[in-house]
């Protein structure tokens, strides 16, 4: 591996002397395990999640973004859960041991870590085709985590952030998609470095019903609440059209979805199919509204009212009107991919 040994390689880059650690950090880097002490009365929230090469990002990603991207994967589990991040280990293989890659995979991981108090405690390392494994650890009070079967008919369904930015870049970064340079940047901004919502979910405890992150698209991952839950759900088109930041401008004249327009349609499809956003989708008791959006304002994320949930099962998207629109709109399956 270049000269460099994986026991040299853990300790230039990973291991970090000295760097303070959360008190619930028993041992991290050093032995076979980490050890961690969860504050006492709360639970542990656990997630895992693999990066492939070719699969997940391009083999010539900035390393930087991609340390980024594969904490930011994980967190935005925890978000969802409405979980206080405790530490994180790393199962990294490598086709070699380049240390300006390295240097700059870790400075993006340990950016993003260090933000949110989540230290790196354990992993492995080896040779082979680059994959990043990372499994986060946090914790929640007893009986508030945000869970996906807590939706009921009713309800107000919200989004945080933008949606379909990452989407629409992957689109022109495989020339699917010309876009101006100042579109492109914005929304492959979005596709490399996605922003855990980590503090509106913890904010969001004892207010939303149910919660998940969307990764493999809206319609994907509002379908895993409503199963689980029990419910459907109605959407709002032309609400859903205007959450896309990188093409904001390029909504229809009217405010409304226009279903004759192509650019609509291709907006509303990035929207509601488009992954790797990482933002939360969620649902709330109507009566509870304030409170979400001053959860919003308390931890400066953007939130938005897109529709409710309903008796029944599955999703309909509606037009201003309430006509429901019909569209082969699918979330991203690798086995189907």
């Amino acid at each position: 591996m270049s000269g460099v040994g994986e026991f040299e390689l853990i300790a230039r880059y990973f291991e970090r002397a000295g760097h303070p650690l959360p008190t619930q950090v028993v041992l991290g880097i050093g032995d076979d395990c980490a050890l961690l002490q969860p504050t006492p009365g709360m639970q542990l929230a656990i997630s895992s999640d693999m990066l492939v090469s070719g699969r997940h990002f391009f083999a010539d990603v900035d390393p930087a973004t991609l340390g980024h991207k594969a904490l930011a994967v994980n967190l935005s589990d925890l978000a969802a859960c409405g979980a206080t991040p405790l530490g994180f280990t790393l199962a990294l293989s490598l086709p070699s041991a380049n240390p300006a890659w390295l240097q700059a995979f870790s400075q993006g991981l340990f950016a993003l870590a260090d933000r949110h108090h989540c230290p790196l405690v354990g992993g492995d390392t080896t040779q082979g085709p680059l994959n990043l494994c990372i499994t986060v650890f946090g914790e929640t009070p007893p009986g508030q985590a945000l869970l996906r079967s807590g939706a009921r008919a009713g309800d107000d369904l919200w989004v945080s952030g933008t949606l379909g930015d990452a989407a629409l870049a992957l689109d022109a970064l495989l020339s699917h998609t010309a876009l101006p340079p100042a579109t492109l940047a914005t929304a492959r901004q979005r596709l490399e470095q996605p922003t855990p919502r980590v503090a509106l979910g913890q904010a969001l405890r004892g207010i939303a019903s149910a919660a998940a992150d969307v990764s493999d698209g809206l319609l994907g991952d509002l379908g895993h609440i409503l199963k689980r839950s029990g419910v459907g759900a109605e959407l709002d088109a032309s609400t859903a059209m205007h959450l896309i930041a990188a093409c904001a401008h390029s909504a229809s004249a009217s405010g409304h979805f226009d279903p004759q327009s192509n650019l609509d349609a291709t907006v509303l499809r990035h929207v509601l199919s488009g992954g790797d956003d990482y933002e939360l989708v969620f649902t709330a008791p109507a009566g509870q509204r304030d409170q979400v959006v001053q959860a919003g304002h308390a931890t400066a994320t953007p939130v938005t009212r897109i529709g409710r949930i309903t008796t029944g099962a599955g999703v309909r998207v509606l037009a201003a009107d309430g006509t429901p629109l019909q569209g082969a709109w699918t979330s991203f399956d690798h086995f189907k991919a």
